[in-house]
């Protein structure tokens, strides 16, 4: 049976790393499974950098279905975690299912992938001892939320901690994706 893989995510989630997981996880023989807040068909954005900008700038991208909604997710029928930045982090993480599958995966000490923004769904936890001691990465202007959540900023691109694998934008996907995979040999 192949491992599956629960992508947490939402509208306005940066298509690439949505996207980009998602085709490499069925690449690799896992069933990749698109949760959100609701089950419902998702806008996701792209996030560019552009010269003279001192942020990204944003544009509609690709639709995508999710397949599941928060609510419904049972976090004990999954093998590991990918939560995609963008902007959806921002308001999933008020979901209150959130904090439930959140829990699961990291208590039960199972692989986690979180890139750019998806640092965000981490600070609903009213729990942070699972980030005590921990170094992250994440785009740096969520710098903060790293540290509010206890742990080590890292300025590299990409970080491993253990069974938690983060990233800091859609350009460390081949590396991300790498080292997740990993977890799994």
């Amino acid at each position: 049976m192949p491992k599956k893989i629960l992508l947490l995510t939402g509208d306005a989630a940066e298509v690439l790393e949505v996207y980009y997981p998602y085709y490499r996880l069925l690449e690799e023989g896992f069933e990749a499974v698109i949760a959100a807040p609701t089950k419902k068909v998702l806008h996701t954005v792209v996030h560019d950098f552009v010269d003279g900008w001192e942020t990204y700038s944003e544009k509609p991208a690709h639709l995508l279905k999710a397949d599941i909604a928060f609510a419904d997710v049972n976090p004990s029928d999954y093998d590991g975690l990918i939560i995609p930045g963008g902007r959806a982090p921002e308001y999933i993480r008020g979901d209150k299912d959130l904090p439930r599958i959140l829990s699961h995966f990291l208590e039960q000490d199972k692989p986690v992938g979180a890139i750019c923004h998806a640092v965000q769904v981490f600070v609903a936890l009213q729990d942070t001892r699972y980030f005590e001691g921990k170094t992250m990465t994440a785009y740096t202007a969520c710098r903060p939320d790293v540290e509010r959540l206890g742990a080590r900023y890292a300025p590299d691109t990409l970080h491993v901690d253990d069974k938690l694998v983060t990233g800091h934008a859609w350009p460390d996907l081949p590396g991300f994706m790498r080292e997740f995979l990993r977890l799994f040999k």
